[in-house]
């Protein structure tokens, strides 16, 4: 597995400014359509995700897919767009009877929530972001 990082960093103070950076985020990996949240719980992944999906103009209630998995939502351009989260899976069978490859080879965005669960499936060129909330403020790294 190969995920792709430049590594650039940015502290984000309110979630106002998580627009901005998800917008330096898009710009940054134009091709790329799977995206790998690290972060602990409550550092800010969803709230994150939403920013991204409202750029993409997704008009959909964007919430964490915790309990089925995966949420599909529709853009304006009517472009899918995939959120999961894998915090619940117990073995890599619940991915593979998700149909994953289905989603992640779509060519569609992929957001992924807890990816550290299933790394060993992240298709190459799969982007890395992190978040860690430190001091009243998050620091997203991608």
């Amino acid at each position: 597995m190969e995920i792709m990082a430049k590594y650039r960093q940015y502290q984000v103070y309110n979630t106002g400014e998580l627009s901005d950076v998800g917008k330096i985020l898009l710009d940054t990996y134009p091709e790329a359509r799977v995206f790998a949240f690290f972060g602990e719980m409550g550092a800010g992944k969803t709230v994150f995700i939403k920013k991204i999906c409202s750029l993409l103009g997704v008009t959909d209630l964007v919430s964490s897919p915790s309990f089925p998995i995966v949420n599909h939502y529709i853009s304006e351009s009517g472009q899918s767009v995939y959120h999961f989260d894998f915090y619940r899976i117990k073995s890599l069978d619940e991915v593979y009877d998700l149909g994953y490859e289905d989603y992640f080879y779509s060519g569609n965005y992929c957001f992924i929530e807890w990816p550290e669960r299933l790394k060993s499936l992240l298709p190459a060129g799969t982007v890395k972001v992190e978040i860690k909330e430190q001091e009243g403020r998050r620091i997203i790294s991608f």
